[in-house]
């Protein structure tokens, strides 16, 4: 279909970037001109990306419009205070005991004195430019996407110089509701900016998206035009796992695998334990379990399971490219996914585990008790979701699945799963427009 509108897409992330906030807009840009939408991207020039997968840069078609300006962003400041804080840049948090003074000065300066977060010094100027741009060239409708929320801020005044050009706010994750908010050390006047921003932008925009049912729920209910667009998997990512069984591969290992970034606030304890216990318990077990890590996991973390009775079970490869952490996935057994334990987080639907619906590999989830990844896991028949206090049944469940490989038996069978293609959700979308 030859695109007869055009739409502007307003974002932080972009390939060299990698990690999970960058797939979202990469892969409906990719589909949008079969649907009738010419795309333009409008990113930063110099950003300070937490992660790099420059693997992605080969996904950008040559034709695409793509115009950028300048940043400034405080984040080398933060690091003088120690190199903690480097994990700001991905929102990860230092917690509890394992907190520093500078890392509780540097989370109190970064929630109080950057609203709503470090990159807003990139709002002014992208808005000057952007409003002489639209100016000179005519678009149906512009995004923004965050986190950063910043982004939002951009459209914003976007949306009053242009009325006539229809605004989506896309939240890839909640603003005030997300977990780590409560962890910033906000003033109450600092909090109430935060709030007026995020209600300002949820009343002005034409249409607010959310990654998952609930979030975009709590969005109505604070006045926005919201619906729901998951995150989803790429059609092609079926034929790399096709090509990677046709190598036959034989594994010798039970293999649990985590692909992504694992920070604190969700790290699943309770699954460290139950495992502790089974290599301490079973000797099958023992000899042909591994714990295998794709990404970045916090290094306390990390530390923790190596000083414990897992440390030769563990195979951690480190941040690998998007394209080789899909071979990764696709070689192995169980899958695992995890989420902010509290109540307020049931909304969160990570990104990660559309890809690991099309792998057809089980998944073991964790979180609040009740979530939309559980509605997800029972609709599809992909695996089991425990809250964080659930040892008993999760002992049960991974002992299931140890049995089941050790004879052979493969008992996946995944059902209703094409709903979360990219090119399907990307139809959803312009169907919103």
């Amino acid at each position: 279909m030859k695109p007869t509108k055009k739409i502007l897409i307003i974002t932080y992330y972009w390939p060299p970037a990698g990690g999970p906030g960058v797939q979202r807009w990469l892969k409906f840009v990719k589909y949008l001109p079969d649907f009738g939408w010419k795309p333009t991207v409008f990113i930063p020039e110099n950003p300070s990306y937490p992660i790099v997968d420059e693997t992605l840069e080969k996904e950008v078609s040559d034709d695409l419009d793509i115009i950028k300006t300048k940043i400034w962003e405080p984040y080398q400041l933060a690091e003088i205070f120690g190199k903690d804080n480097k994990k700001f840049k991905a929102g990860q948090f230092d917690v509890g005991k394992n907190q520093s003074w500078k890392s509780k000065l540097s989370i109190w300066v970064r929630g109080n004195f950057f609203i709503p977060d470090a990159r807003v010094f990139w709002v002014k100027p992208s808005v000057e430019y952007l409003k002489k741009y639209l100016k000179g060239n005519q678009f149906d409708a512009f995004v923004t996407t965050g986190p950063p929320h910043s982004m939002h801020l951009i459209g914003l005044e976007l949306k009053k110089e242009f009325p006539n050009i229809k605004w989506v706010a896309d939240f890839r994750d909640p603003w005030t509701e997300i977990s780590y908010y409560k962890h910033l050390k906000l003033t109450k006047s600092a909090d109430q900016k935060h709030r007026n921003l995020e209600q300002k932008v949820f009343e002005t925009a034409d249409i607010t998206l959310a990654t998952s049912f609930s979030d975009a729920e709590n969005f109505r209910k604070k006045g926005a035009n919201a619906f729901c667009i998951t995150n989803g998997f790429d059609e092609n990512i079926n034929l790399k796992i096709r090509e990677f069984e046709d190598l036959k591969i034989e594994k010798s290992k039970f293999t649990l695998s985590y692909i992504g970034v694992l920070e604190q606030l969700r790290n699943p304890e309770v699954l460290w334990k139950v495992l502790r216990e089974l290599v301490s318990e079973n000797e099958d077990f023992k000899n042909d379990f591994q714990l295998k890590f794709v990404g970045r996991i916090d290094d306390k973390i990390l530390n923790e399971i190596e000083q414990s009775s897992l440390k030769n079970s563990i195979n951690n490869l480190g941040y690998l490219s998007h394209s080789e952490a899909n071979v990764e996935m696709a070689n192995s057994d169980l899958l695992l996914i995890t989420n902010f334990p509290d109540d307020s987080s049931k909304g969160i639907i990570p990104g990660k585990i559309f890809e690991y619906l099309a792998t057809g590999k089980q998944i073991v989830s964790f979180g609040p008790k009740e979530s939309d990844v559980k509605k997800i896991l029972e609709e599809t028949n992909a695996g089991k979701h425990f809250s964080y206090d659930n040892e008993s049944e999760l002992k049960v469940f991974l002992l299931q699945k140890f049995e089941e490989w050790k004879s052979g038996i493969s008992n996946s069978q995944t059902q209703n799963i094409e709903q979360f293609s990219r090119k399907n959700l990307t139809k959803k979308l312009t169907e919103l427009l």
